[in-house]
């Protein structure tokens, strides 16, 4: 009898069910024949399976993957996930829509200013209201900056991967600016939810327009220090040229985005394919590889970053004064100051925040370009105070469906550098 049968029968004083027992010993079965060695002839001797993880949430999620060798060949890999599986999309349900702007953040936590943007576009084109500019740039400004720290926290864990132990920290060090300044704007250096429906929290502080600017003259030097490391290191480029090829046709046929796709030459990038916010105003360069290998992943996500510095540049000098939410009191709050001196200012705040706005009903799906592909939120309304479905296009998960095909063929030190290039979030991934 199972340890999960053994465990039942001890609490409840009884045997399963027999249709949970027959389940119980079917999954026993499968792990029984996954961990079992095959001892098949390969060319190199018998095949067998490595169980590879999960690895522990720190390093790149908690990935288990199923590997088939002959000898250090990989036949094939099963990626196997759901150990981070926190239920999110289900949680939205029964949160109103205010409360659900938190959840967001902890979907891609490397990302998470992305997270929560595309959640407002989505509640945004159902309310069908349109958010002040002093908001759309303030959110292209974070979310370039967020764009940065995390692929500054890519970097530095794929040169740690391979084996580059100083990229790590020099990376580390510029991160550090950039949650100093959401620290500023939110509180928070990495849940912030400083985007909300309708447009930010509060408005920008003093001091925030000096702090960007700093940051943005200081970092295309450290961006040269970085490629000085690693772009032309025989070491680096022996352990990434070559690696991981995918090509074009294979990466949209599994539907993955983002730098991964780049890299393979084709210059898809939902900022300018399919513009959203004010990000037609600016003028940015989008970057693309040539053989879809990990090397060009590595290039493009490193080009990325000082295609963001222009981008901040430009919007600092454009970012108007004005109001930074709608003046919309169903929608976001009254200002505090008039809470005290109008009695229907004071209703408003009650009933938002103790029933929660009214979204009509209807559907919608809003995107972002994230720093890992397109993140998508697809929001259904009911017209309560809550939504009634709302379901993630998350661009790791996608992406991770690649993985197979660039690994296969290859040796099992290159799948650390594959999953690495991969820049996956397995909280994004399971939700």
């Amino acid at each position: 009898m199972g340890l999960v049968q053994n465990a039942i029968k001890w609490f409840l004083g009884r045997d399963m069910p027999a249709d949970v027992a027959e389940i119980e010993r079917e999954r026993e079965r499968r792990i029984e024949q996954m961990l079992i060695p095959t001892w098949e002839e390969g060319e190199k001797g018998p095949r067998f399976l490595l169980n590879m993880g999960p690895q522990h949430p720190s390093t790149h999620g908690v990935l288990r993957l199923f590997l088939e060798l002959d000898g250090e060949t990989v036949v094939r890999v099963e990626p196997d996930i759901g150990y981070l599986h926190t239920g999110i999309e289900k949680t939205f349900e029964h949160k109103k829509y205010e409360q659900g702007v938190t959840l967001t953040p902890r979907l891609d936590y490397l990302s998470n200013m992305f997270n929560t943007w595309c959640f407002c576009m989505a509640v945004e084109k159902l309310l069908e209201i349109e958010i002040p500019p002093r908001a759309e740039y303030a959110r292209v400004i974070l979310g370039e900056l967020q764009r940065i720290a995390s692929h500054l926290v890519w970097l530095g864990t794929h040169a740690l991967d391979i084996g580059a132990l100083s990229v790590f920290l020099y990376c580390f060090r510029e991160r550090e600016m950039i949650l100093d300044i959401f620290e500023m704007v939110s509180g928070a250096r990495m849940m912030a939810s400083y985007f909300r429906p309708g447009g930010l929290a509060w408005d920008l502080p003093d001091g925030f327009e000096e702090a960007v600017s700093n940051f943005i003259e200081l970092f295309p030097e450290r961006v040269d220090n970085y490629e000085q490391l690693l772009t032309d290191n025989l070491i680096w480029k022996d352990r990434t040229q070559g690696i991981g090829v995918i090509d074009t046709q294979t990466a949209l046929s599994l539907s993955v985005t983002g730098p991964i796709l780049r890299a393979t030459g084709l210059a898809w990038d939902l900022r300018k394919t399919m513009p959203y916010s004010v990000y037609p105003e600016f003028d940015f360069d989008v970057p693309v590889g040539t053989h879809g290998d990990v090397y060009d992943r590595y290039r493009v996500r490193v080009q990325e970053m000082r295609e963001s510095v222009k981008i901040i540049r430009q919007a600092l000098e454009k970012l108007p004064g004005g109001p930074f939410r709608v003046d919309n009191h169903k929608v976001a709050p009254p200002p505090k100051e008039e809470i005290y001196l109008s009695m229907e200012a004071l209703i408003h705040h009650f009933k938002l925040w103790t029933e929660g706005m009214r979204v009509p009903p209807g559907e919608a799906y809003a995107w972002v370009e994230s720093p890992r592909g397109e993140m998508g939120f697809y929001v259904v309304s009911d017209g309560s105070a809550r939504p009634y479905r709302v379901h993630v296009r998350a661009p790791s998960f996608a992406n991770l469906q690649a993985m197979p095909h660039m690994a296969e063929g290859g040796l099992v030190a290159d799948l650390i550098a594959i999953i690495a290039s991969l820049d996956p979030v397995l909280g994004e991934i399971d939700r």
